[in-house]
């Protein structure tokens, strides 16, 4: 994020100046500058008020919504549980009604305990440990005052931090490079520990006291590279700060941290005297570097933009050396972190001692976000697939960046993130056909012929037949022996086949259904067959031909010839918008599909249609011109509205996970009401897709919450689709306050009303997902999805 001139976000307190181990790695105490000797040892109750004081007045000043604290140290456990719990305290009571309080911790974790911990979470202070992996990497430097290791404490507190009670407020784990250390064990080491995110930190190091570097130029990447591989290879199954943020900035996105990106810096550093000083890791360049000459006593905190070394971190390229502005890496790399760059000659005026270690990571982390998704760079192998509990279906072995994992988790989406979204539905439907196909080799029924014809289909007609939403629902049927395929597949083979202008000959069964018995065209329409003699029994079949695009029964073109007596062709429809077009399918057998009280309607009468046409072309384009964010991905991604029957007085829609790309209604009153039901239902879609591929929740875990908008408690999985797609409404009504406030026909009492209905919304999720996180077992995935979403409702301003 850069900030806005003279303003600064993010705060580190340092709470207390000494810690209670001896690292020999570490930059306060075994830096140049050792200006903590003269310091006092906690910061006062009295400092302290005075620095929530002072951030509160600095985020009135500027207008800021959300401020970042850090409480520091040294080690910040040594000021007591309670004293921190007053810290806490205060900073909420200085910020209430001026901005939002997003509070941290970074400690060495000796001292947690359950108390602590629970005190961590009663005061919302998300907790990041420093760990460098394994027993032998970590107390090769974090040792005690007597040179004995911490490894088993810290451990001991990390699990504490984790217990379902307590990891609402797990920040991740903190590790300092040395290259030493066998990098594979170290992050396997961190990631057993399940982690919501693992950072790993270059040891601070300058051109005057350069990194140890016993292999050669580039030891520190080619560590770091293996680590992105071993990690990529399983899963990415923990976040790693580092590379998302390579991957973020290569995309144009901004940076998880201050080490990569051209960003000026927003972060000041408040002592426990009150000094007022720049970031804490300059303390390795030379005595006195952080200084400002400001106090929290005399100086307000914007006068600290006018320090040179914060107004030259603000610069962006242009406050970079010669070397580092012409470097094609420049936007990603931001000539590494400003402390890096030191050499007493020049001053900063030089790339980080790391340059050629950033250039090659920088490099390798590219290369392998361009290869094939899923792959593992190093190797060219098919990562672990990550298992989807809610199906019980073979892995999937698609990923996203993280950048495109946070946007989705977020509620935002481009037509990208929705196009890889559906690649993995796709293999999931090829995953279920498969199976289903398994099973007919084994318990031939009359499908044979059908399923046959699937298994030749040409490239093009097998990705239409993998575009149909209702594809894996009945192959999974059909694999689980819950029911018989009989003509699916060779109705199947035959569309996809006439949709390319192949030709194919083959035996339907016919299928009785609600609607009578036919035989049923995805994609293009059904044949009604008589309800007589002539109608085929039991195994019987009916001999359908397609060639050049046309589908023959009895020598009759379907759609063309008149057809014999009792027969009829019902073509599918479809509903279009300014080039958007979509499917109103209300002739698929499957798409009865959602249960309880969702019934789908019966065939559409033609008088019907036009309403659903019309509504359909006024919803879409206030969704591209009012809701533009949201226009993206439904226009990738939904394929099909399945028409439901209507319930008086209750505006109905609904999606489910085996259906990607489909939408279940009934039509509602307005183009304004449908608009709101394609948005909260698409963002319902987009969440499945992300629980397919990513386990959110232990599917062992039944408990169930109360969410607002229901008058039952749900299951963990179902509340959080409710905060999702319900944010997303809030932000709807937020649009349609804007819209009654400055439109032609100005209408005060609605844009109150609207944004009265946004605000709720918007706390209303806010709570629900601090029931979520409060819940218990949430996978890295899940905490780091409802942790991106709980970021996006914090910074919604209705």
């Amino acid at each position: 994020m850069t900030a806005a001139t003279g303003s600064f976000r993010q705060f580190v307190i340092k709470v207390h100046s000494r810690c209670d181990l001896r690292c020999d790695h570490c930059y306060v105490y075994r830096g140049p500058d050792q200006s903590w000797r003269g310091r006092p040892v906690t910061m006062s109750e009295e400092t302290f008020r005075l620095a929530a004081a002072r951030i509160a007045e600095h985020a009135a000043a500027h207008h800021l919504r959300r401020v970042h604290v850090v409480l520091h140290g040294g080690e910040p456990l040594l000021a007591g549980r309670e004293r921190l719990r007053g810290f806490a305290r205060t900073l909420r009571s200085a910020l209430r009604g001026t901005a939002d309080l997003d509070l941290r911790m970074q400690t060495n974790g000796l001292l947690l305990d359950d108390a602590f911990c629970a005190m961590l979470v009663e005061e919302s202070v998300i907790t990041s440990v420093s760990l460098d992996g394994d027993e032998a990497a970590h107390d090769r430097h974090r040792v005690r005052a007597d040179g004995s290791g911490s490894y088993g404490d810290v451990v001991r507190a990390v699990r504490c931090l984790n217990a379902p009670a307590h990891r609402r407020v797990f920040g991740g784990l903190l590790c300092t490079v040395d290259v030493a250390n066998d990098p594979v064990a170290v992050y396997r080491a961190l990631a057993a520990l399940d982690p919501p995110a693992i950072d790993f930190l270059l040891p601070h190091a300058n051109w005057d006291r350069p990194p140890p570097r016993p292999h050669g130029a580039t030891d520190y990447a080619d560590w770091l590279i293996a680590v992105h591989d071993r990690w990529a290879a399983d899963g990415r199954p923990v976040s790693i700060r580092m590379f998302e943020s390579i991957s973020r900035l290569t995309d144009g996105g901004t940076s998880f941290t201050e080490a990569l990106g051209t960003d000026g810096t927003d972060l000041l550093v408040l002592e426990t005297d009150g000094a007022v000083e720049q970031a804490d890791w300059l303390k390795t360049a030379y005595p006195g570097a952080p200084e400002t000459g400001l106090h929290l006593a005399t100086h307000r905190l914007e006068e600290a933009a006018a320090h040179p070394g914060i107004k030259a971190r603000r610069t962006g390229t242009d406050g970079l050396s010669a070397a580092c502005r012409s470097c094609r890496v420049v936007a990603v790399c931001g000539g590494g972190l400003y402390g890096h760059r030191y050499r007493s000659a020049n001053g900063f005026d030089a790339p980080s001692v790391y340059c050629a270690d950033l250039l090659k990571l920088i490099d390798h982390v590219r290369a392998a976000e361009r290869s094939p998704t899923g792959t593992d760079p190093a190797t060219g192998t098919d990562p672990a697939p990550v298992t989807a509990p809610a199906t019980g279906t073979p892995g999937n072995r698609h990923s996203l960046a993280w950048s495109r994992f946070d946007a989705l988790a977020a509620g935002l989406s481009t037509a990208d993130d929705v196009r890889e979204l559906a690649a993995a539905q796709r293999s999931r439907r090829t995953t279920a056909l498969a199976a289903a196909a398994r099973t007919a080799a084994r318990r031939p029924d009359a499908s044979a012929a059908g399923w046959r014809a699937v298994a030749a289909l040409p490239a093009e007609a097998r990705r239409l037949l993998l575009a149909d939403p209702h594809l894996r629902g009945w192959a999974l049927a059909h694999a689980r022996l819950e029911r018989l395929a009989g003509g699916r597949p060779a109705e199947a083979a035959l569309s996809a086949t006439a949709r390319t202008r192949g030709r194919l000959t083959l035996p339907v069964p016919p299928r009785r259904g609600p609607d009578g018995t036919g035989i049923h065209f995805p994609g293009i329409g059904r044949l009604l067959l008589p309800e007589d003699d002539r109608t085929p029994g039991p195994g019987g079949t009916v001999t359908v031909e397609t060639a050049d695009g046309r589908i023959a029964v009895a020598g009759r073109v379907l759609g063309r010839d008149p057809l014999p007596d009792g027969m009829r062709w019902q073509p599918l429809r479809r509903l279009t918008a300014d080039g958007f077009r979509v499917v109103l399918d209300d002739l698929d057998p499957g798409r009865d599909c959602y249960g309880g009280n969702h019934q789908a309607q019966p065939r559409l009468t033609v008088d019907q249609v036009p309403l659903w046409q019309q509504l359909f072309a006024d919803a879409w384009r206030l969704i591209r011109d009012a809701y533009p964010a949201y226009a993206p991905g439904i226009s990738t991604g939904l394929t099909t509205l399945i028409p439901l029957v209507p319930r008086t007085g209750k505006d109905i829609s609904v999606t489910s996970l085996p259906t990607f790309g489909a939408i279940g209604l009934a039509l509602p009153r307005t183009a304004d009401d449908l608009a709101l039901l394609l948005i909260h239902e698409f963002q319902h879609a987009k969440l499945w897709a992300l629980y397919d591929m990513y386990a959110p929740f232990d599917p062992a875990d039944t408990r169930r919450v109360p969410v607002p908008w229901r008058s039952e408690a749900r299951p963990l999985p179902a509340a959080l689709q409710g905060a999702y797609a319900h944010l997303a409404v809030a932000d709807v009504w937020r649009l349609r306050a804007l819209r009654a406030r400055t439109g032609t026909e100005r209408d005060a009492a609605a844009a109150a009303h609207a944004r009265a209905v946004a605000a709720a919304l918007r706390q209303n999720v806010l709570g629900l997902l601090d029931d979520i996180l409060d819940s218990g077992p949430l996978s890295p995935y899940g905490l780091r999805l409802v942790r991106r979403l709980h970021d996006a409702a914090t910074a919604f301003a209705p």
